[in-house]
């Protein structure tokens, strides 16, 4: 057993601090990544080591190189490399460079991540191995003669996705034949922009399904068990936006199958590390494998919130060759979590980037609330990166109470400067399909009236705030600015004339 030293973070933002803050605790040297675009990042502080790629130009952007990180490792003698989630999470390629210089790469073998990250090949697998699936194409679809045979032979609607996806990328429902053409093409640009990899395959589309996934453990002596489920119906476009788990959907019945074929699949390619076996869930709750994502998820803190699991600590320890402290026995689920994904983004505007400076952040605290983020005040989002700006996790006794205090913390957090998913968040936590359960993927189009939730007051300030503009335009008097003003100021004000 190699025991690890140091690790190099080769990722960014909030995953980074995450992953830190468990090397720190385990006594682990860190190092992490200075980029150009973001020189000042707090991550860049919380770390012992800083390698500089902020001076070098290179057409691959600096968390792809894969070349010039396992080059910086091995130049400063640092026993492992841990990706984060991302490309580098499930690039083969890059744990088999880590693997071939002798650094540990904090995941699972290059083998298990290109069998599971070729989506035509994991079916391959699962269908050997039993697992349920939805009809599809028995291998990659190269022309769109042949995606429109496959789709007459599998039945409309079909939906065609990247054979190397994720995150919703290269994916297009077909519900018709003179579709195909056309979605065919939009599908394979996509995917080749995306992953490099222009192959598609074909799967029968199961209409409003529950998302369902199961976080998997294994180790390196071919133990594996899983530690719950993670219900991630509320997406929009195939992208995540809230996670809970557990799900309201599954019963013990339920769980202990769908738990049992998440384990059977990732034994099926002998895997170890944190990973991911992602279900769909039909209205007659029947479940079919869709995906499994080798690496540590965005989600991951709802689990940890209801196992008492350090994902990240169980990742670190079986890269270094120990076994799994814990058996399926030793997992019980208590209590119920709910993360919030807070983006910067315009929800009026169809969830479109609204990057630029955090001129203020609160965010809530005490008992039963996590913050994970990569920001502080002042900050800049930049618009080469995801717009997450953080994510709030909350805990309850059960499923009421998760999201009470969901609302509760909503309430107390406060960023200006740009616009955020919260007022999504809140709307999301006031309708009463999400408030009893009964909702799956299609619930942004079917259940939700509105993406945007607005308190009394805070429809009082933003008009207050539209006023106080449209007087300075029109008067040129500065007094009216939102900065040197107030509504209390202002009323009194209108009062005098």
């Amino acid at each position: 057993m190699k025991k690890i030293k140091s690790i190099l973070i080769a990722n960014r933002g909030e995953i980074a601090i995450r992953i830190m803050r468990t090397a720190k605790e385990m006594g682990i040297e860190t190092w992490v990544i200075l980029t150009a675009t973001e020189p000042n990042a707090l991550y860049i502080n919380e770390a012992d080591h800083v390698i500089d790629f902020s001076t070098f130009v290179n057409e691959v952007p600096p968390f792809l190189d894969v070349e010039r990180i396992v080059a910086a490792a091995k130049e400063n003698h640092i026993d492992a490399i841990h990706p984060g989630y991302g490309f580098l999470a499930e690039s083969a390629y890059f744990a088999q460079s880590c693997e071939k210089e002798g650094i540990t790469f904090i995941g699972p073998s290059s083998e298990a991540i290109y069998k599971m990250g070729n989506k035509t090949i994991a079916r391959k697998i699962a269908a050997k191995h039993k697992i349920s699936l939805l009809k599809g194409s028995t291998r990659n679809i190269t022309t769109a003669e042949i995606a429109e045979q496959a789709a007459e032979e599998i039945g409309y609607p079909v939906i065609i996705k990247a054979a190397s996806g994720g995150g919703g990328k290269g994916m297009r429902i077909v519900r018709k034949p003179e579709e195909i053409g056309k979605m065919f093409r939009l599908a394979t640009s996509e995917a080749d922009k995306a992953f490099n990899d222009s192959t598609v395959f074909l799967e029968k589309y199961a209409e409003n399904p529950r998302h369902i996934e199961f976080q998997i453990l294994g180790d390196k002596h071919g133990n594996v068990i899983h530690l719950g489920e993670r219900e991630c119906s509320i997406q929009r476009k195939h992208q995540k936006l809230l996670e809970e788990a557990p799900s309201s959907i599954l019963d013990d019945a339920l769980r202990l199958k769908m738990g049992q074929q998440a384990i059977e699949i990732a034994k099926a390619v002998n895997y170890y590390s944190a990973g991911t076996v992602e279900f769909l869930l039909d209205e007659h709750k029947n479940f079919y494998f869709m995906e499994m994502n080798t690496r540590i998820q965005v989600e991951h803190p709802v689990t940890e919130m209801i196992t008492g699991v350090d994902l990240i600590e169980q990742q670190i320890r079986v890269a270094q060759g120990e076994e799994l402290p814990l058996k399926q026995e030793d997992i019980k689920l208590t209590g119920w979590a709910i993360e919030f994904r807070i983006n910067a983004e315009d929800v009026q505007a169809g969830f479109a980037p609204n990057t630029g400076i955090i001129k203020k952040l609160v965010m809530p605290g005490g008992k039963n609330i996590r913050i994970d983020t990569g920001f502080v005040e002042g900050a800049v989002i930049p618009p080469d990166y995801d717009s997450m700006i953080a994510k709030l996790i909350v805990y309850g006794d059960d499923r009421a109470k998760a999201i009470s205090t969901g609302l509760k913390a909503l309430q107390k957090v406060e960023i200006q400067g740009l616009k955020t998913t919260i007022p999504f968040f809140k709307a999301v936590l006031h309708s009463p399909a999400f408030v009893q359960g009964d909702f799956n993927t299609s619930f942004i189009e079917t259940e939700l009236g509105s993406l945007f939730h607005q308190e009394k007051d805070e429809e009082e300030l933003a008009a207050f705030l539209a006023l106080m503009d449209y007087l300075k335009e029109v008067s040129g008097d500065d007094e009216y600015s939102a900065d040197k003003s107030s509504p209390w100021l202002f009323n009194k004000r209108l009062k005098s004339i």
